[in-house]
């Protein structure tokens, strides 16, 4: 990659380090491999700092614990690095990282795919920062302003380990927000000198979608759902097939594919069902395909008094909980779309639902699907719970998110 000059210009890294101390019980979810450290169990440091100083994390005989990426505007200060043994932090340090997120996605060679999570954050060792690949095209989305100050060195090693024709970068609402720190760097900006493509085309187990990583969500498409999509070309054959909050129509086009008479796609965004038909288009899939740009709850409701029902119907809807306190409002949000979903399912035909809510625990979600289910007098045989594609690992438990339920209905 050919980086334009805006990265050059950013701030070294800066060589001072900041010692810190920290609490009993914050060190030990440190030596369990945390990767965060939050702002009220620092008990001691050297001085303050500025988003994107190196944090060193000592225990109380002055051993190294740990070392990271401090952020004062964070409740989570310090996005740890590299922990027990000391290392630089550096353009090679990264490279090796990055080598090491490669590998664990080589498995995804074989299977016709050119679209999938190059890195993880927190779960491949790199917090407050995820990559995404689409073909030639990597898209970059920063969380913290802690990474400003490295992104030179880090896109440096980032050419070397995963060569790329263009590499856009994403900022999060929060550091959008954050322009003090940002060096005039901004949401959407390219770093390669030629325009990407856009719509940006890329494969998914043989299937054709576009994202469009600039004004689409996340970083243009939901590529943690992959498997379960997979999971769902297969259930597909002479059904037909209800698919609530589609966005760009992942899962309708893998029912497309295997064999469905009809798909339905709900989404409240007509952009994003424009792009649902073009992806039926780019795969030239003829399935009767009917797109409806309104609320899902509402959508459902009107389904259910029309009497029409469905062999399939997949929700896969939006997070529901930002944070603790909303946790049981997402369950009650879950439940009524279990109690609508079932009121278009057919007996005998499958209910797949998922959550994308890190705050919801599987349990709870599964639960909830139950509850809903006994409440509407249907029987629920559960055919698989899935969790995580290999391009999304879990390296701790609040990297765990993403669940979901197929089941059988009678």
């Amino acid at each position: 990659m050919d980086f334009i000059p805006s990265l050059s210009q950013l701030p070294a890294p800066p060589e001072k380090r900041i010692a810190l101390r920290i609490s009993a019980p914050a060190e030990r979810a440190l030596r369990q491999g945390h990767p965060w450290i939050f702002d009220g169990s620092i008990t001691a440091q050297s001085h303050t700092g500025a988003p994107g100083d190196l944090a060193v994390v000592f225990d109380d005989r002055r051993r190294f614990l740990a070392v990271g990426l401090y952020d004062p505007t964070s409740p989570i200060r310090v996005r740890i690095l590299q922990n027990r043994h000391p290392a630089a932090i550096n353009a090679e340090w990264f490279q090796a990282k990055l080598a090491a997120a490669a590998r664990l996605r080589e498995p995804l060679r074989g299977t016709d795919t050119t679209g999938y999570r190059l890195v993880h954050g927190e779960n491949d060792g790199l917090p407050g920062l995820v990559i995404d690949r689409y073909a030639e095209t990597l898209v970059l989305e920063l969380y913290t302003p802690a990474w400003i100050p490295h992104l030179k060195e880090f896109c440096e090693a980032l050419g070397q380990a995963n060569p790329a024709e263009n590499l856009i970068l994403r900022l999060s609402r929060s550091l959008q927000k954050q322009a003090e720190f940002l060096h005039g760097l901004g949401d959407g900006m390219a770093f390669s000198r030629q325009a990407p493509p856009s719509p940006l085309l890329f494969k998914e187990n043989g299937l054709i979608f576009e994202s469009d990583p600039i004004h689409g969500q996340k970083t243009g498409f939901f590529l943690d759902q992959r498997d379960n999509r997979a999971r769902v070309e297969k259930l597909s054959r002479n059904k037909s097939v209800l698919n609530v909050f589609a966005y760009t129509g992942g899962f309708s086009v893998y029912a497309a594919r295997g064999g469905a008479k009809e798909v339905v796609s709900v989404d409240i965004s007509p952009p994003a069902l424009e792009a649902a038909v073009r992806n039926m288009g780019h795969n030239q899939l003829d399935t009767p395909h009917e797109t409806m740009a309104e609320d899902a709850f509402e959508v459902l409701a009107r389904l259910a008094s029309q009497k029409r029902l469905f062999h399939l119907v997949i929700i896969d809807p939006p997070m529901f909980a930002q944070n603790e306190k909303q946790i049981e409002s997402a369950l009650t949000a879950y439940r009524k779309l279990t109690r609508l979903g079932l009121g278009v399912l057919k007996s005998g035909g499958t209910l797949v639902q998922a959550s994308c809510s890190s705050r919801v625990d599987a349990e709870s979600f599964f639960e909830s699907i139950h509850r809903s289910a006994r409440e509407a007098g249907r029987k629920i045989t559960e055919i698989e719970r899935s969790g995580h594609a290999l391009d999304h690992p879990i390296a701790f438990k609040e990297g765990a998110y993403l669940k979901c339920l197929f089941a059988r209905v009678s």
